[in-house]
């Protein structure tokens, strides 16, 4: 009778293997840790953590942007902390920068080393939800032993990553929970919760950083908020990701001011851009029974923000 293979055994015979099972994204991860950083699975030393300094100097280059997510952060671990879970922020190089969790479960995340200023890319822990997440640069679940680590493989992790007010990368949004009993159809359950706040967090980042400039949004296929930032000339000055894949504006960076007429295609009538702004508005009046406040709470935006808005579009109090 033969023993059932060990959790290392199984990555180190995928990472070999060329059948079709060893070319799922996972698969892709593990073949990155064991052959590209060189790990093994069965290594039992401790997450890499960072000195204080050096931690308290990757805080200070981000804060304006961690002021921004520490309330979404908040709504984000209210909704999830009381199922044993916890939430974590990082910066671009996988460094736990910020969390959330409760005092009862505090010993057990310091445990698995999941702490502020913990490394967890994957080139230092293999696949693992935050690092797997800021090297393919999409939402990711890792499920238990979906980690390339033996000793990670009791932990589910649900992460997305969060882009910057130019385009580029800046932070990956990380819920971790290492409760036994934790299953996959309740990771997909809240996977749509991260992605929503990493989102929000992107939005309002955008917004502070275009604070002086008039935005325009738009409907969404997606999760991801199409927002262009507009100064007082009528010229496009800043666009979160998805605007730019919408507008085929450059993927990163900043941008070179652009009329708006230019990149939204004006002409006589209004714009399919405008269109859905003035659709995204009246349905916000409708649902608020024309109560102005209320739709500009629901919108994320002032009263007198709506108003110009209303007044821009052609909306009359009415």
């Amino acid at each position: 009778m033969t023993s059932k293979a060990s959790h290392a055994d199984i990555v180190m015979e995928v990472t070999q293997s060329t059948s079709a099972a060893a070319k799922s994204r996972v698969a892709a991860s593990w073949h990155r840790s064991a052959l590209k950083h060189m790990l093994n699975p069965d290594e039992r030393r401790a997450p890499d953590r960072i000195e204080q300094k050096s931690l308290q100097s990757r805080v200070e280059a981000l804060e304006k942007f961690m002021i921004v997510a520490s309330p979404r952060l908040d709504a984000l671990f209210s909704l999830v902390g009381q199922s044993g879970c916890a939430v974590f922020l990082t910066d671009t190089d996988g460094i736990i920068l910020d969390q959330r969790l409760s005092d009862a479960d505090a010993l057990a995340f310091e445990s698995w080393g999941l702490a502020t200023g913990a490394d967890w890319s994957e080139e230092k822990e293999g696949t693992n939800g935050i690092g797997t997440c800021l090297t393919e640069q999409r939402h990711v679940i890792i499920h238990q032993n979906e980690h390339f680590y033996t000793r990670n493989t009791g932990m589910s992790c649900i992460d997305a990553p969060i882009y910057g007010s130019n385009g580029q990368l800046v932070a990956a949004l990380d819920l971790s929970s290492a409760r036994a009993d934790q299953t996959e159809a309740f990771n997909r359950l809240i996977a749509a919760q991260v992605a929503q706040t990493a989102r929000a967090i992107e939005v309002a980042n955008f917004r502070a950083a275009y604070a002086s400039a008039r935005i325009i949004v738009a409907d969404s296929d997606d999760d991801a908020a199409t927002l262009l930032a507009i100064n007082e000339n009528d010229l496009v000055i800043g666009a979160t990701r998805k605007a730019r894949r919408v507008f085929g504006l450059p993927r990163s960076g900043d941008l070179i001011a652009r009329p708006a007429a230019d990149i939204l295609g004006r002409e006589d009538g209004p714009t399919g851009f405008e269109k859905a702004e003035k659709a995204a508005v009246i349905r916000a009046l409708a649902r608020a029974g024309n109560n102005v406040s209320q739709a500009a709470r629901q919108l994320g935006i002032g009263r007198a923000t709506l108003y110009r808005r209303m007044k821009r579009l052609g909306l009359d109090d009415s």
